[in-house]
């Protein structure tokens, strides 16, 4: 492949995305637990203790980890972007990493962005393949993939389970990560179903990013982050807004690859 190579690192509060290429072609992605992530770059050559201090992550030990090809530069963005800078690389706003990755992967330039992450989700208005305005929620995990997670778990489902429920949901009031599951306790004795509980579950998701969407009067939603792979919750979104919702092939690589965009 001709042209430099350049390493993408999208740092989120679970995981830690990838990905190394030239322009559009992606050569190499990974994915890692963001704990693993900083103790394995803070431990990844010379006194640990003065990486940490100046917060700088070196990112060459994960590479020779995950085998990770040579690349020229790096650019990083995420939820760690301004907790840590990566070690000779450039650090970018995540609307602006997350715009780019859509554009990249559907080829799209007028869309409505919907980033549905782990703790926190961002609606993004993308005009002539450019932020034009956006709006996110990142106060707390209520609503994000983290709540969805917590309630598969407390009903020990699978997420892929999860994901084919969207019929006939109970409504759920509590779209807390934490205290949703004693909602879910309460549902279970009067007699649910888990999949109507994991339907109503999906179903309060939609109803928290709705009036996100709406603002923009999107004629066309791009789904992104781990909670885009959540077919219950595409669906759940046409139905609630009426408008047709495209997944790119990597959403939770996406953020990444708009960093090899930059």
């Amino acid at each position: 492949m001709s042209g430099p190579m350049t390493m993408g690192v999208d740092a989120g509060s679970r995981q830690v995305k990838i990905v190394i290429g030239a322009g559009r072609q992606i050569t190499f992605n990974a994915m890692i637990d963001t704990v693993q992530f900083y103790l394995t770059c803070r431990d990844g050559g010379g006194d640990s203790r003065d990486i940490v201090s100046s917060r700088v992550i070196d990112i060459t030990r994960l590479a020779q980890l995950t085998g990770a090809p040579r690349w020229t530069r790096v650019v990083s963005t995420g939820y760690g972007r301004n907790n840590v800078a990566v070690a000779g690389g450039r650090a970018i706003p995540e609307i602006m990493a997350h715009a780019a990755g859509a554009v990249s992967q559907t080829g799209l330039n007028e869309f409505t962005l919907v980033d549905l992450g782990g703790q926190d989700t961002k609606v993004i208005s993308v005009r002539n393949g450019m932020v034009d305005d956006f709006v996110m929620n990142d106060k707390c995990a209520a609503g994000s993939g983290r709540y969805l997670e917590n309630i598969a778990m407390a009903l020990g489902a699978s997420l892929d389970m999860l994901g084919q429920c969207w019929h006939d949901p109970v409504k759920l009031s509590n779209t807390c990560a934490i205290f949703g599951e004693s909602e879910v306790v309460g549902l279970v004795s009067d007699g649910a179903s888990v999949e109507s509980i994991l339907a109503g579950a999906n179903s309060s998701v939609v109803a928290r990013l709705t009036p996100m969407i709406r603002r923009y009067r999107p004629k066309v939603i791009v789904a992104t982050g781990g909670v885009a792979k959540n077919m219950a919750v595409r669906k759940l979104l046409e139905m609630e807004t009426g408008v047709e919702v495209i997944t790119p092939a990597e959403p939770q690589l996406n953020g990444a690859i708009g960093c090899v965009m930059a």
